[in-house]
């Protein structure tokens, strides 16, 4: 498959960021994309709704469904996708972008913040595929694609913050257990995760401690998703995909164009070895 043309993508966290674009990379090859997530007004400390990034998607060449989205509502999250279905006529791609991040130690951790992390990282990720899955199954290349790294048991991730690793390796264990469970119905489950750290809005929720000059753009995670999202389903799944590796696979070699400051270096992210 060449392009995303005519596939219905689900995306959760749409609204800016990374998801958003990887839904704007979608809508360039005319596809219909679902933008699930919980803005609708402006947030005082992180630009975009959905309905801004609805327009975004339309004006790239794409149909959008704009949907207000807590995922941590299972309720909520079933209603959504029976909207999206009756909207588009099915579903062929899941997107779980939607993240809640703390990067605090155990004594800072409040509970309600752990909470938080646990029910939209891990919780969310597995509504939304679980209410995703009967359209999946009729799709003709279906993919589910998380955003999470690749699993590690490695202490160095953990010590720093705990609840957090654990909420993203919680979703990391779900692709796990997907690809073998979806095999038998060719739905592929995969995982990607940067290499370096991406400037999104959310960067700035961390109270400065990683500059954007020192990050890539949320294109490159764009780029690696719609590499893996034209795959064969059957025959790619149960992958830990890092953006870099599936774009060098594809034939890239120039990284330079997603650096925000390509005269600065690139702090590696989370979960990622140095070398």
């Amino acid at each position: 498959m060449d392009d995303l043309g005519g596939k219905t993508l689900f995306i959760s966290g749409g609204s800016r960021g990374i998801g958003k674009a990887i839904a704007l990379r979608a809508a360039r090859d005319g596809a219909n994309v679902v933008l699930a997530a919980k803005t609708v007004t402006p947030h005082p400390r992180l630009p975009g709704t959905i309905e801004d990034a609805a327009a975004e998607v339309e004006a790239a060449g794409g149909r959008a469904l704009p949907l207000q989205l807590d995922i941590r509502d299972d309720v909520a999250v079933a209603e959504a996708v029976g909207r999206a279905e009756a909207h588009f006529g099915g579903i062929d791609i899941v997107v779980n972008n939607a993240s809640a991040i703390s990067l605090t130690p155990t004594p800072d951790t409040e509970m309600k913040r752990f909470d938080l992390m646990m029910q939209v990282n891990m919780r969310g990720t597995f509504a939304v595929t679980r209410a995703c899955l009967p359209a999946l199954k009729r799709a003709a290349n279906p993919h589910v694609l998380t955003l999470s790294p690749p699993p590690s048991l490695d202490p160095k991730w953990y010590r720093p913050h705990v609840a957090y690793t654990i909420s993203k390796m919680g979703m990391s264990l779900c692709v796990l257990g997907w690809a073998e469970e979806f095999r038998p119905n060719g739905i592929a489950a995969n995982a990607l995760w940067p290499r370096t750290v991406i400037d999104t809005a959310a960067l700035a929720m961390l109270g400065g401690a990683v500059q954007p000059k020192n990050c890539r753009t949320p294109q490159i995670v764009a780029d690696a998703a719609h590499a893996i999202l034209t795959r064969a389903a059957q025959t790619c799944t149960g992958n830990f995909f890092i953006d870099e590796e599936i774009l060098r696979e594809a034939g890239t070699t120039d990284f330079s164009r997603y650096a925000v400051d390509p005269a600065e270096p690139l702090l590696t992210d989370l979960f990622v070895s140095e070398s």
